[in-house]
């Protein structure tokens, strides 16, 4: 009879990953690159050094190593919080009446309640390096920017982050938790920069984006030679930094000899979908069993299942180099009625690639109202609020679940709870008192938007 799996699997410290895993040096086929978006030629490292830092400018276009040791600066950040749980949803699995085995990676045991800390530490810990005095950054439902908070207060910068206004107004908590770790906070579009003025200008009344907050947060970067722009998603530097969760996990399960048939993650920008599938993703790279991966992203914003694999600019105001991922075009806005997060334009171009290439074996697309829905149950059984963003990824592990429970098959899933809901109370009360309001954008729409997209050959 095999062994009882405990509700919680921790590794020790020592088990802890000392090197993060570089899946661009397993991809046959790499991701197109970055485009000047003057001459349209692809740029090398030294073009990414006014806008990151050196070391992370590397990281960014680095194919060739496939592990990249993790400073020791950085460990002893993380032993603060790491590592952390792998949880085995028994009470959920009981709920629901399925002989799935359901697994969570939890990566909320922290201040800033995600995963997000876990790039913040290492990109603030490489400006210190580099003799940096200042970040800026945008954010959007508030995470990103809190953890950069968190790990500036820690290693002594100035942080300025302009957050999405939109998200700033249903979320204000937020706000001062990133002011309580001595953050600036501008809600986006804002009159400090001239790329927010001219939004204004042309959309007084616009809710904001990810885009737009992009576009402030580099201008102002741009304006002292002691500062320097950093992004919580979306680059391979911070999948290459969220790589961590993937492989904590996959350790874990080895830990209780078990191993997923499903990985499911939700997919904004895609850092903590590319962080949780990494360690998983390297045994279909070399040819051995590899779990089945999905993709969770919402209607609302469906860049994945209803984007254009193209060329495109990484904010609204285009200053940013060309990427090619997968987009609604750097204009489109999601409905201001849409609570749920993962509110990017775009995807990551790694992810884009994967799943363009069929490593990725889907990606789906859901309502927000079914999102709560989900995290309502997984709460009740679970005992954590899971984060709007983190509840796409509960509602199609219990989909899988419940085809389970037709079929009879004893699937092991793993998903990814990239954080906590407490400061998303807006977001549930309109779900509990019936508000909230499902939205999918029209082809109209989308065909609007992608007619903008930039003309690349």
């Amino acid at each position: 009879m095999s062994k009882k799996v405990p509700y919680k699997i921790y590794l020790t410290e020592e088990q802890m990953p000392k090197q993060w895993y570089n899946m661009l040096a397993d991809m046959k086929v790499k991701p197109a690159p970055y485009l000047n978006p003057a001459t349209l030629e692809p740029l090398g490292v030294t073009d990414l050094y006014p806008i990151f830092c050196e070391e992370l400018a590397k990281q960014e276009l680095n194919t060739q190593d496939r592990y990249i040791d993790i400073p020791e600066g950085i460990l002893n950040f993380y032993k603060i919080y790491r590592p952390s749980p792998l949880i085995r949803a028994y009470n959920l699995e009981k709920a629901l009446g399925t002989p799935a085995k359901i697994y969570f990676k939890f990566e909320g045991s922290n201040t800033s309640g995600s995963h997000k800390l876990n790039s913040a530490a290492a990109q603030v810990y490489y400006a210190k390096e580099q003799g940096l005095k200042c970040l800026t950054t945008e954010t959007g439902a508030g995470q990103w920017g809190t953890a950069l908070a968190m790990a500036c207060a820690h290693f002594g910068l100035d942080l300025k982050v302009y957050m999405v206004k939109i998200s700033s107004q249903q979320k204000p908590y937020r706000k001062t938790v990133m002011e309580t770790f001595g953050a600036e906070v501008i809600p986006s579009p804002s009159e400090t920069t001239k790329v927010g003025r001219e939004i204004l200008k042309n959309d007084p009344n616009t809710h904001g984006s990810l885009g737009c907050a992009i576009s402030e947060a580099i201008e102002a970067s741009m304006s002292r030679d002691d500062c320097r722009y950093v992004l919580g998603s979306v680059m391979n530097q911070v999948i290459l930094h969220q790589s961590i969760i993937g492989l904590e996990a996959k350790k874990a399960m080895e830990l209780v000899d078990e191993y997923p048939d499903i990985v499911i993650g939700c997919a904004g920008g895609g850092s903590n979908l590319g962080g949780l599938i990494g360690a998983f993703m390297q045994d279909r790279f070399a040819g051995r069993k590899a779990p089945y991966f999905i993709a969770v992203e919402p209607a609302s914003c469906p860049s994945f299942t209803r984007g254009k694999f193209a060329y495109d600019f990484c904010d609204t105001g285009r200053v940013t180099p060309l990427a090619k991922m997968y987009t609604l075009g750097s204009d489109f806005k999601p409905s201001p009625n849409h609570a749920g997060g993962l509110r990017y334009h775009g995807m990551s171009p790694m992810l884009s690639q994967l799943y363009y290439d069929g490593y990725i074996d889907e990606a789906r697309a859901v309502e927000q109202s079914a999102v709560f829905e989900a995290a309502c149950l997984f709460a009740k059984h679970e005992t954590i609020l899971p984060a709007p963003e983190s509840s796409h990824a509960v509602r199609v592990a219990i989909d899988e679940a419940l085809k389970c429970k037709e079929t009879g098959e004893a699937k092991k899933i793993l998903f990814g709870l990239t954080g906590t809901g407490t400061f998303d109370m807006t977001a549930y009360s309109s779900y509990i008192s019936g508000e909230m309001v499902d939205y999918n954008p029209t082809d109209e729409e989308l065909e609007a938007s992608f007619s903008r997209l930039p003309k690349v050959e």
